[in-house]
């Protein structure tokens, strides 16, 4: 009843698995206003207003074309621009294209914005698809041709003031801090592959019965959950700048694939365990995948060249004070509930199977490119 209980509690995570939500919005100056260009999702434009008009699964040109005005409509409705006080007005200024990012087919709406005086700094307030997706994201860049560094914006953060004077090294490096945070509270595959790693590190297993059984101190499961967090870290560090510095490239869907089972693979050690205080090993192993996974969402950024080595140090400070947060309030309580048949059952072995479980399906969505395609 309470693997059950945790499975129904769970399955809402598959829904969730995929890389985030994410529009990416580039505003450059033009004259006293700025021109822009919003790249916005066909998966989402479709869950708001039904471009597949026959239902076969695949959004063709000709289906997009004819709802053109809407899909302008509807984004520049929810994004504000103002200078010195005075609201900039937007308008559509070209028809409707179609461009391709890592994980999938977005339609760009270009605008332009007029402002009454030139300004020194712009005032953004961004409320495209927060109604429906609270982990949706909006991915802003101001400056000349887009190579502004970008402003990270979300449901609890839809506001923000950019100086149009440049952006220090030290807020930029802030900005990709703030953003390796919110990647992993938001990546829900990251998350689970570390609590399957996580939840034996406060038991052991016993030679003779084979079963599980609670440290018999806190320093042991510290020990056991540095050794496994830091082979993961350092692991993910390694892919993430290979790969963001062009030096390795692997297909978006073969990472992400892979990323999925490391979740069941990390999982069913708990239930049909082959290591147990080797775990590191694995993690080291299966880290090399999520680096990857996280090098994606650094490529969709289009970061200049300029700003890499700053980018990247932010980005991976961000995802270890993610990551050490989600540690430091889960092994207190772990070690708390080691020796009781809840945590032992239910969450180790229960939990791991349901974790495996959803991973599957994420997996098979993965692999299979389940979902609406443009063609």
């Amino acid at each position: 009843m309470k693997a059950l209980t945790l499975a129904l509690l769970l399955l809402p995570l598959a829904a969730l698995a995929h890389k985030p939500s994410d529009s990416y919005l580039h505003l450059d100056r033009a004259g006293d206003g700025f021109t822009g260009r919003w790249d916005v999702a066909l998966r989402d434009l479709e869950e708001v207003l039904i471009l597949d008009a026959d239902g076969d699964g695949a959004i063709t040109w000709s289906e997009l074309r004819a709802r053109q005005a809407d899909v302008a409509g509807y984004a520049l409705a929810r994004l504000k621009l103002s200078a010195e006080g005075h609201i900039c007005p937007l308008a559509p200024s070209s028809a409707l294209r179609v461009v391709r990012h890592s994980d999938g087919a977005y339609a760009v709406v270009d605008f332009t914005a007029a402002c009454p005086a030139t300004p020194v700094a712009l005032d953004v307030d961004y409320s495209l698809l927060f109604d429906r997706d609270p982990q949706h994201r909006g991915i802003v860049r101001v400056g000349s041709d887009g190579a502004g560094e970008p402003l990270i914006l979300s449901a609890t953060r839809h506001t923000a003031r950019v100086s149009l004077e440049g952006l220090s090294p030290w807020r930029r490096f802030g900005q990709m801090v703030h953003s390796g945070v919110e990647h992993i509270w938001a990546g829900v595959d990251h998350l689970l592959f570390l609590l399957a790693l996580l939840l034996p590190s406060v038991l052991r297993r016993d030679r003779e019965t084979g079963r599980w059984v609670p440290v018999t101190n806190f320093g042991s499961a510290v020990k056991d959950v540095v050794k496994v967090v830091s082979a993961f870290t350092l692991a993910h560090s390694l892919t993430l700048s290979a790969a963001s510095l062009g030096w390795v490239s692997l297909p978006s869907r073969l990472v992400e694939s892979a990323i999925a089972a490391s979740v069941i693979v990390a999982a069913l050690n708990n239930v049909f365990p082959l290591m147990d205080r080797t775990r590191w090993m694995a993690a080291f192993a299966l880290g090399l995948l999520h680096g990857f996974g996280f090098a994606s969402v650094l490529a969709d950024l289009e970061l200049p060249a300029g700003s890499l080595a700053v980018t990247l140090l932010g980005f991976n400070v961000g995802v270890e004070l993610g990551q050490l947060a989600c540690v430091a309030v889960f092994l207190p309580l772990a070690y708390l509930l080691r020796g009781t048949p809840v945590y032992r059952r239910a969450l180790l072995v229960g939990g791991s199977a349901v974790i495996a479980l959803v991973a599957c399906a994420w997996f098979a969505e993965r692999a299979f490119g389940v979902g609406v395609s443009f063609t």
